[in-house]
């Protein structure tokens, strides 16, 4: 593989890690007026990261359902509990669960 096409798919990937950003922040901004247009940005960013092989943030990764490709929002699409070692993301569109780690021993001190 050359030079310059490594460039272009860096830049690509660059490219598409920025517009699933900012479709993350538009959805966030549609919420409130439009649920559906908010899940299909959603579901846009989704596709953008499988299709250029970019993995969406962590931070980012945690407001979306695996199932349904809803945008959850706590205590209005999704239901946050913390368990003793993780903490449980349902999704009050499908009932689907997320659990993600989390250390008490950290929040502790």
């Amino acid at each position: 593989m050359g030079r310059n096409r490594r460039k272009k798919k860096a830049i690509i990937k660059d490219m598409a890690s920025q517009r699933i950003e900012r479709l993350f922040k538009l959805a966030e901004l549609e919420y409130a007026s439009n649920l559906n247009r908010s899940n299909r940005y959603v579901s846009l960013a989704r596709k953008i990261g499988m299709r250029h092989r970019v993995s969406i943030p962590s931070h980012l990764r945690r407001r979306v359902c695996r199932s349904c490709d809803t945008f959850l929002v706590p205590g209005a699409s999704s239901r946050v509990r913390l368990r003793r070692n993780y903490v449980l993301i349902t999704c009050l569109n499908c009932g689907s669960h997320m659990r993600f780690p989390h250390d008490r021993k950290l929040e502790d001190s």
